[in-house]
């Protein structure tokens, strides 16, 4: 699943990560893509909390890729 939360500002981009956490089928990955920093704290946060694995790539200078998937 792909979630683009480019644009928005807290508490979005933390709000549709965590529904789309909860949603996620066992072994669906999801992408989140933003261009707001607090967001690097806040999604890893919630994600490890709900038992996700995080992976956070610099997609360009302000732009970045958060991977989710279900610690095993």
């Amino acid at each position: 699943m792909k979630l683009d939360v480019r644009g928005e500002f807290c508490p979005l981009p933390v709000l549709k990560a965590v529904e789309a956490m909860k949603r996620a089928l066992p072994d669906e990955v999801i992408e989140v893509y933003t261009d707001h920093a607090p967001a690097l704290e806040t999604i890893p946060t919630q994600a490890r909390r709900l038992g996700f694995t995080v992976k956070i790539d610099k997609m360009g200078p302000a732009e970045w890729r958060i991977t989710l998937s279900r610690s095993s």
